[in-house]
């Protein structure tokens, strides 16, 4: 089996292989065997759908190729049960950075993975998962740069590129429907980073296109980008995301509701368009998102002599100055949910205050012994009994360190 962990593990090893010596290689090989070992254990491999029927509508990656899912079958109980899940990957801006890349995975199926590790919210075994272990769990590849919102028709002779991610969204969904998802009786539109924001635009047309009698929630994990200033006051993902928008042609897949008030492009924040979805949502996310942190509060533009370099890659390392710039960042993320909470209770959220990104697809952030908790609960524990309307959640953490239970990311 393969997996992208598992051949970033073994590059690595070979690499330091070279400069040890023998009896500290061995010790390093038994260690990377006990890691293969904690992989197996708590996820497992499925392989990769080419989507070749989407071909035909024009529904393709940046560079032409056929989009892709990986498909762990339902069973039993879980048989009318769906999870669709996005995969992040962040965005491209302009034709420079499509077709940058358009030449990896995040832009042309060619380039992919034929197998992923599932875990986390899509693990299989009840132990890890309770709630969804039986569902049909698919994740969807993301190959288009804009979180599923581009749909220009016209193809650059020169570049080749496509921007064509709204019709992927679409083709993914109908084949899923043609497969027994016309059945479901429970269907989860759920994703992380750009994939969580992908779950945020689309989970009105995701409920839309299922059955009225299915119960439909959605989920976005570290997906509720905010407009925030950088170091140097200048709003950065704001300008990004005018050029994605305009890149992509992503305004006609944009509320309308929103994009009457404002202009197209911040539409792309939810905190700008949340108030406007119907359909019942989950936030998961952490108040110190280590990708906001480090790229639009601190990308490196705004920080020329790399004095944040240290702060971004570890929080333990951070000045006190450096803290109280994020202690700031904090209070600006909780501001931009108020459009969030001051709806109805068939929201739900889970805000931690760990240094995280992405904590749903994660075995050890989602639901284990030591998984980070709020009121006593994991996320794992926290999402399922929010879906199944056991109780409702909708929990902020108390601002860094309080936190005990946080798995805070170390950047190498």
């Amino acid at each position: 089996m393969k997996s992208s962990q598992l051949q970033i593990s073994s590059s690595a090893f070979s690499l330091v292989s070279h400069s040890m010596n023998e009896k500290a290689c061995q010790w390093l090989c038994v260690i990377l065997v006990c890691l293969l070992k904690v992989l197996e254990t708590y996820g497992f491999y499925v392989d990769i759908t080419y989507l070749e029927s989407a071909l035909e509508k024009g529904a393709v990656c940046l560079d032409g190729s056929p989009p892709a899912y990986h498909w762990d079958m339902g069973y039993d109980t879980g048989i009318d049960n769906w999870l669709i899940h996005i995969e992040g990957g962040g965005w491209c801006n302009n034709v420079t950075t499509c077709v940058d890349r358009s030449k990896t995975r995040l832009g042309s199926s060619k380039q992919m993975m034929e197998e992923v590790a599932f875990s986390g919210i899509l693990h299989n075994e009840p132990q890890y998962n309770p709630d969804f272990y039986n569902w049909n769990k698919i994740k969807v590849r993301y190959c288009d740069g804009a979180s599923f919102t581009g749909d220009v028709e016209k193809v650059n002779s020169k570049t080749n590129l496509h921007f064509r991610g709204a019709r992927i969204f679409r083709a993914v969904i109908e084949d899923l429907l043609a497969k027994g998802m016309s059945n479901a009786q429970n269907a989860i539109l759920s994703g992380c980073s750009a994939g969580g924001l992908t779950s945020i635009l689309h989970c009105d047309k995701f409920k839309s296109l299922l059955p009225k009698t299915t119960k439909v929630k959605c989920l976005s994990d570290a997906g509720y980008f905010i407009n925030s200033q950088d170091l140097s006051g200048r709003r950065h993902l704001e300008a990004f995301y005018d050029d994605v928008v305009k890149t992509h042609g992503s305004a006609k897949h944009l509320p309308r509701s929103c994009t009457s008030k404002m202009k197209d492009s911040l539409c792309f924040f939810p905190e700008n368009m949340v108030q406007y979805i119907k359909t019942p949502i989950f936030l998961t996310n952490a108040a110190y998102d280590s990708w906001q942190i480090k790229n639009v509060l601190a990308p490196g533009i705004s920080d020329p002599h790399g004095t944040w370099h240290n702060c971004k890659h570890d929080i333990e390392m951070c000045s006190s100055n450096q803290i109280e710039i994020i202690q700031e960042f904090r209070l600006q993320f909780l501001n931009a949910l108020d459009g969030f909470l001051s709806l109805n209770s068939s929201r739900g959220m889970f805000i931690n205050s760990c240094y995280a990104h992405c904590q749903t697809e994660i075995q050890e952030t989602w639901l284990m012994t030591k998984s980070p908790m709020l009121a006593n609960k994991r996320i794992g524990e926290a999402v399922g009994d929010w879906f199944y309307d056991r109780s409702a959640f909708q929990e902020i953490d108390c601002a860094y360190p309080c936190d005990k239970t946080c798995h805070n990311r170390i950047f190498a």
